[in-house]
C-alpha cells in the first residue's frame, strides 16, 4: 500500500514548507456525523449546515480527514496527485454512484505529514482515494472541489489511545492552515435501525442517553473517560458496537485543546440508533 512520490512532488516540498509556514491563526477541527451516503447528494438539514461551513472557517490550504471507512493495518495516508472517487456502498440509486469529487491531492503535503509525526511509522497510500465518508461532506462544503484532500486510514488492530494520541499529534498542523476533519457518527449500530422510521429524527431511550453523555463529556472535556467509552455502561456497548465510526471523534479530540470554543450542530437522532451530532473545536 505505500510507495513512492514522485520527483514533482519531491521537488514542490520547499514550496509547501514555505505554504505550510506556522501562522498566528489555529485552524478549527471538525468531527462531524456524515450518516447516510445519501447525504452527499440529497439538500437537507445536515448538507445544508455543511455548506455554511465554508463560510464559517477560514479557507485552507488543504483538508485531512480521518474516515470511519478506511480501516488498515498500520496507518496510511493518501499520497496521489489524483485521489478517485470511491463508491463503498451497495443499494443505493444509481445517482450516487455517479458523483464524482475530483479534488486534487497533495503528495507533498503526505511526505511532510509523515515528517511532521516521526512518533508514528505513516505509510504513503496511492491506491484508496476518497471514499464517502470525506466526499459526502466536502461535495457540500467546497463543492468546486477546488482544495486539496487527503485522507488517514485507522489502524483498527490499536486500541482507542493509540487514536486519540494520534490526534494530539496532528494537532501540529492546525497552525499551517490544514483543516482537519473527522468522519463518522458518534452513536452508530446499524444492526438496530428502525427501518420503519428511516428518515425521522428518532432515538432509541439509549441512543439519546449515549448522545447527551457524549455532549457532556465532550463539553467538560473529560477525554479519558470518552477514551475509556466501554466503560460508560450498557447505553455506550448499544452505540458503538463497533469503533470504526467512533474512532473519528477520538482523533479529533486529540486535536482540540483546552483554549477552544466548543459548539455543536446537527444534534438529531435517526432512525432511532444514529447520531449526527458534530462538534466543532475552536472559531
Amino acid at each position: 500500500m505505500s510507495g513512492f512520490l514522485s520527483l514533482g512532488a519531491f521537488g514542490a516540498l520547499n514550496t509547501l514548507a514555505d505554504s505550510l509556514r506556522e501562522t498566528d491563526r489555529t485552524m478549527p477541527v471538525l468531527f462531524v456525523g456524515h450518516g447516510s451516503p445519501m447525504n452527499g447528494i440529497e439538500e437537507n438539514e445536515f448538507s445544508t449546515y455543511w455548506k455554511t461551513l465554508e463560510k464559517e472557517l477560514p479557507i485552507p490550504k488543504a483538508v485531512i480527514c480521518v474516515s470511519a471507512h478506511w480501516l488498515t493495518s498500520g496507518t496510511y495516508i493518501t499520497a496521489m496527485e489524483r485521489p478517485q472517487t470511491i463508491h463503498d456502498f451497495g443499494g443505493f440509486p444509481d445517482e450516487l454512484f455517479q458523483v464524482s469529487y475530483p479534488a486534487p491531492g497533495n503528495p507533498a503535503l503526505a511526505l511532510k505529514t509523515v515528517e511532521l509525526i516521526p512518533e508514528v511509522r505513516i505509510g504513503l497510500d496511492h491506491e484508496w482515494g476518497l471514499d464517502h465518508g470525506t466526499w459526502s461532506i466536502l461535495n457540500h462544503m467546497y463543492p468546486d472541489a477546488n482544495i486539496p484532500v487527503l485522507q488517514l486510514s485507522i489502524d483498527y488492530a490499536k486500541p482507542a489511545a493509540y487514536h486519540y494520541e494520534l490526534g494530539k499529534a496532528l494537532a501540529r498542523l492546525r497552525k499551517k492552515g490544514v483543516l482537519l476533519l473527522g468522519s463518522g457518527n458518534m452513536v452508530h449500530n446499524l444492526r438496530a435501525v428502525a427501518w420503519d422510521r428511516l428518515n425521522e429524527s428518532y432515538g432509541f431511550d439509549w441512543a439519546l442517553e449515549m448522545n447527551a453523555t457524549f455532549k457532556e463529556k465532550i463539553s467538560s472535556r473529560a477525554h479519558p473517560d470518552l477514551i475509556d467509552y466501554q466503560k460508560l455502561g450498557q447505553a455506550a456497548n448499544l452505540a458503538i458496537p463497533t469503533p470504526d465510526h467512533y474512532y473519528p471523534l477520538l482523533y479529533i479530540l486529540g486535536m482540540s485543546t483546552p483554549a477552544d470554543e466548543i459548539s455543536f450542530f446537527n444534534d438529531k437522532p435517526m432512525a432511532g440508533s444514529l447520531t449526527m451530532t458534530s462538534v466543532k473545536f475552536g472559531a
